[in-house]
């Protein structure tokens, strides 16, 4: 599978392009468009347990749907429900990743996709706890609100992330979640920043610059009730 991204970085559309065949699995509801000829499945995939489990704690769809394409080869769109960007991670079998809860879209047929606690730093951190493990072969097509920015950290290289911003992590990296503002809690409401994520390298962690959580808030504010 090829990615090319388009109409980045406000409101990208991901193009899967695919070898004569080739499946590609994406999240229920992801696709925006398909070359002819282009088949779909859509199941529990791993089965009745494993789709409950990526929706109910992972906040994702039970079904995942397979596109393969005919013998000539074809190609799958698709986009993130929020504005912003998207972008190709590749996943190696030494090299698996974390994807927060709404950031995958899509992946090549080479790559599993499963539920996955994320600890209780994801849990008080506001990201639900479980969110999705990617392991295997192959490339996995975030959808983030906003841009996409990425640090690749060295061995000891350190960055701190508010919580809401984090879309995925190398599982290899070492984390921890604490105040903004160590050990004031109120300083840390007042700065507006409740929690962080302190991440340490080697490794490579992947952040969108809106926060979805804040945004939905924002938002509610405005309604009736709000």
């Amino acid at each position: 599978m090829q990615v090319q991204l388009r109409h980045n970085p406000s409101s990208t559309v991901a193009r899967c392009f695919l070898a004569p065949g080739e499946p590609v699995r994406v999240e229920s509801g992801a696709m925006v468009a398909h070359s002819a000829g282009i088949r779909l499945e859509a199941k529990a995939e791993g089965g009745l347990v494993a789709g409950l489990k990526r929706k109910v704690l992972a906040g994702e769809s039970f079904y995942i749907t397979t596109y393969t394409a005919p013998d000539n080869g074809g190609w799958v769109d698709v986009a993130s429900v929020l504005p912003g960007d998207a972008f190709a991670l590749p996943v190696t079998a030494d090299r698996p990743y974390f994807i927060n809860r709404g950031g995958w879209l899509a992946s090549s047929h080479g790559v599993q996709i499963e539920s996955k606690w994320g600890g209780m730093a994801n849990l008080f951190g506001g990201e639900g706890g479980f969110g999705l493990r990617a392991h295997g072969q192959g490339d996995v097509v975030l959808g983030v609100f906003g841009a996409i920015d990425v640090f690749d950290l060295a061995a000891g290289d350190a960055v701190t992330i508010d919580t809401g911003h984090v879309v995925a992590y190398d599982l290899s990296m070492s984390f921890s979640m604490r105040r903004a503002v160590q050990g004031r809690s109120i300083q840390s409401m007042k700065s507006g920043e409740g929690f962080v994520f302190d991440f340490v390298g080697p490794g490579r962690v992947l952040l969108q610059t809106r926060n979805p959580g804040a945004f939905a808030n924002w938002v509610g504010s405005f309604t009736p009730g709000g």
